[in-house]
């Protein structure tokens, strides 16, 4: 078989739509359109407003390049999974007791080195695979943090001790249990039926089952087509949440938020607030988090390396993409308390 027939014959397996006909890649030229739209509007007013907009457009801009490349991987990742990987080997995978399949969802980030923006889409199609929806959230929630990448950077930062270890050792159980409150969800009740925009029915369609046949060239053609569609659909809620994060920055200053970090509880509300609205990469935050060594406590600093990489404005919203908002919201509040409870039992009763 040739290489152009095995297209052909890939292109009527797959039921995607070009990217150029996806509401996604629309609805990123129409935020294209608006941001200069806006850019020409505030060059005509005075100058506060203008700086003002500048300040905003430099934040985004700054959360969308560091976030967007992360996106990127991981939707090309995905696509790879969709293509190369059998639901059947998925099934070999996973244990069957339910505590070990959760617990593997919480450090299947080693095997996976995504952050918060990749993990997304890798998270979607393994889903399609017919991945637990236990194992699904406990790797979802950890693996921005449980993976090499993140251990080589916050040893960088802080070197051998409790910060290191106290980031894993929490993110792995927090994740862990909140992946076990999901052991007898049924995946109707989470997750979102595919859309119009979405790759069609990544739920129910076997792109494995479809590539068997193809060369290599074509089946990594196929899964290069799957990650672009699944990057542009992802990219929507990226953008939002860039966008938001970049408000709140413009408006809230981060001195404000600093200022309120004396407490015991007050410094682990403070980070965390801070880790939610900055959208900082989990790559790169160990970095920020280094510079509140002397103003706060050991907790709150964990607080903030361990949520921040959970849930922050942009992976909330790219949250949407795959589960329905009840679950989002519960996505949101669930890691929130038993990131602040951790942090609060390590400001009270240990000696860090």
């Amino acid at each position: 078989m040739n290489i152009s027939s095995s297209r052909n014959q890939a292109a009527k397996r797959s039921p995607q739509a070009p990217f150029w006909q996806m509401d996604s890649f629309r609805f990123l030229m129409a935020v294209a359109i608006l941001i200069g739209l806006v850019f020409g509007v505030n060059s005509l007013l005075g100058t506060d407003a203008y700086g003002r907009f500048q300040t905003f457009v430099t934040i985004f801009l700054g959360i969308f390049i560091e976030a967007v490349p992360f996106l990127l991987a991981g939707s090309i990742l995905s696509g790879l999974l969709e293509i190369f990987v059998s639901p059947e080997t998925i099934g070999r995978i996973v244990p069957r007791n339910k505590w070990a399949a959760a617990l593997i969802g919480a450090v299947m980030g080693f095997a996976f080195p995504v952050c918060e923006c990749g993990v997304v889409p890798v998270t979607r199609r393994l889903y399609g695979k017919g991945l637990p929806l236990s194992v699904g959230v406990a790797f979802l929630l950890a693996a921005p943090t449980v993976n090499p990448v993140v251990f080589a950077s916050t040893y960088a930062a802080f070197g051998w001790g409790p910060i290191l270890f106290g980031r894993f050792v929490v993110t792995i159980i927090i994740a862990f249990l909140i992946g076990m409150v999901f052991t007898f969800a049924r995946p109707e009740d989470i997750l979102q039926e595919s859309g119009a925009d979405e790759p069609s029915d990544y739920h129910e369609h076997n792109y494995y089952a479809d590539a068997q046949g193809l060369s290599i060239r074509d089946k990594i053609w196929e899964s290069m087509s799957i990650g672009g569609n699944d990057f542009l659909d992802m990219g929507r809620y990226l953008i939002i949440g860039s966008m938001m994060a970049a408000l709140m920055q413009t408006f809230v200053p981060q001195a404000t938020l600093l200022a309120l970090g004396s407490g015991a509880v007050v410094s682990v509300v403070t980070l965390m607030v801070l880790a939610f609205v900055l959208s900082i990469c989990s790559t790169v935050d160990a970095f920020l988090a280094l510079s509140f060594v002397n103003s706060f406590t050991t907790g709150s600093i964990l607080s903030f390396l361990t949520f921040g990489p959970m849930v922050d404005i942009k992976s909330s919203l790219m949250f949407l993409g795959v589960f329905k908002r009840k679950i989002v919201v519960y996505l949101i509040v669930l890691p929130m308390m038993l990131n602040g409870l951790a942090a609060l039992i390590i400001n009270f009763y240990t000696s860090w």
